[in-house]
């Protein structure tokens, strides 16, 4: 029996490789092409209904478990909830004073970069959080592997999260000053 995720498959098995959170992103991806080939809909298109049925579900779970995988977020999700530690805003603890406060000064830093257009702080911010979200990658890819108390980690999760979001508030940042 598969292991369910939300009632989907277990994506690492979908993809046939080892639940790990440091997947590698280009044999996923190679994996996907492969079997959205095998599975695309024109090659069913003389099938019994039953079988075009099939082959429409599995392409469909195919495609949810990479978008599980190639997301960093999700694929941390999918980890803890695979391994009975639930997550969500209801299950995961209350993030730290210390990271509440450098989350309240990087958005104070990014407001005042965006007022005055500049750009050279808003790629050192840029480069400093994808510096931050790649350790955090690097300690739930550590924290994975070792095992043990996989609750521990879930701070980490709530760290990317933001990280991720900041990332693309200052993509929208540079493309509003693109469009302008």
């Amino acid at each position: 029996m598969r292991a369910q995720l939300h009632d989907v498959t277990d994506p690492f098995e979908v993809f046939g490789v080892p639940r790990r959170y440091d997947v590698d992103l280009a044999e996923i991806g190679r994996v996907h092409r492969e079997l959205s080939r095998a599975l695309h809909p024109d090659r069913f298109a003389g099938a019994g209904a039953s079988e075009r049925r099939r082959s429409l579900e599995r392409a469909t779970e195919v495609n949810h478990a990479f978008r599980v995988l190639e997301d960093p977020v999700r694929r941390a999700e999918a980890m803890f909830e695979l391994a009975g530690v639930p997550v969500g805003e209801a299950s995961e603890p209350k993030a730290s004073p210390a990271f509440l406060m450098e989350v309240l000064e990087e958005r104070e830093a990014v407001g005042e970069a965006r007022a005055a257009r500049d750009v050279r702080t808003l790629e050192r911010i840029e480069h400093e959080t994808r510096a931050r979200a790649r350790a955090v990658q690097a300690a739930l890819g550590a924290g994975f592997s070792r095992g043990g108390d996989l609750a521990s980690l879930l701070p980490l999760l709530g760290q990317l999260r933001f990280y991720l979001r900041m990332l693309e508030e200052l993509e929208a940042v540079k493309a509003e000053w693109e469009d302008a």
